[in-house]
Parts: C-alpha cells; structure tokens; sequence
C-alpha cells in the first residue's frame, strides 16, 4: 500500500484537485425570473420543511408593470395537493394564517414582495418533504396577464431569505411563546 505524504502536495496541485472534485459537488438550485404580460416576477424561492410536514411556503416579488391591477392565485403545485397565496397576521400573540380570497391584488407600478412572517404562496397537503437545494414547481393564475409555471429553490429551513442559511425569520416565532392558527376557509 502506498501512503501520500500530505504535505508534500503543492498548492497548485491542491487546486486543481478541488476544481476537479468540484464538478461532482450538486450545485445548488438557482432562481430565474418570470415575465408574463405585464407582470415580472423575481427571487422565487421556498424553504425545506421537515419529513413528515403537511405543509410549506414560498416566496417572490411580483411587479406589475402594466397600467391596470391584476390578481394572483396559486392554482397547483407539483408537490401539494393544493397551493393558495395566504396572508399571516399577529392577532394578542398568535399566528393567523388566512387564504387571501379572490386572488392579491397587484396595482399597476406596484411591487408585492411575498416573504416569511407575510404574504406568502402556502403548498397545502405536501406530498413530500421540500429538500434543501431542490425545486418546488407551482402554477400562478394571474386575472388579465395568463398563466405561468414558477420553480422555486428550496432555501434551508428556517432560511429567511433565498440563498441564507438557517437563522431568523422563521415560522417558529424564535422562542417567543406565541401560537400558530391557521384558519381554514
């Protein structure tokens, strides 16, 4: 048997090996940018959940570059038996979850910005855990602009933003005793 004197290596050679190995590492789900009519979307991402977890979330920028409102619904999601755009309240220390009925309206020149603690796409009824660096794919119906397919990367739980670790903003309400209700209508 051959032993390798590790120290003996050359920087260079070290480097090489690291680029060479590297092609092999899974690269990490990348974020792409939607155009429908008038609207653009942005930053779409969603946060890995754990096993056995009923539903998820996801989130992105909506921007109505047209000069009428538009509304927005999650019509489906290849990974939940149903999607819908929810809003989260703060009612004497619990969490409320309510569907936004008839579709968020997106008033021309404005940009909505769906995030943790907010507004956000709610994937009800998972069919399978979201898993950190893959992609959750949902369909969003908008009223004038049409239909389109959006991939969110699935972000670390806990993630408060596409590309960040762990850490604050989660849905856990980070220690401070609250509860969490999510009204069903």
């Amino acid at each position: 048997m051959t032993n390798i004197n590790w120290k003996k290596i050359s920087p260079a050679l070290a480097t090489v090996l690291a680029l060479a190995l590297a092609q092999f590492w899974p690269a990490p789900a990348q974020a792409a940018d939607y155009d429908i009519g008038t609207i653009h979307i942005t930053q779409p991402w969603a946060r890995a959940t754990p096993k056995g977890a009923s539903s998820g979330a996801a989130y992105m920028m909506i921007t109505n570059n047209g000069k009428t409102p538009d509304r927005v619904s999650c019509v489906s999601s290849d990974l939940s038996t149903k999607c819908q755009i929810h809003s989260m309240t703060m009612e004497n220390g619990v969490m409320k979850m309510r569907p936004v009925e008839g579709g968020l309206e997106i008033k021309p020149g404005e940009t909505i910005t769906l995030k943790p603690a907010g507004l956000h796409v709610m994937l009800v009824n998972l069919k399978q855990a979201l898993e950190p660096g893959k992609m959750v794919a949902a369909t969003l119906q908008f009223e004038k602009a049409g239909t389109v397919k959006v991939e969110f990367p699935i972000a670390a739980i806990g993630a408060s933003a596409p590309g960040a670790s762990a850490g604050g903003g989660n849905m856990m309400m980070d220690g401070h005793g609250g509860m969490m209700q999510m009204d069903k209508h």
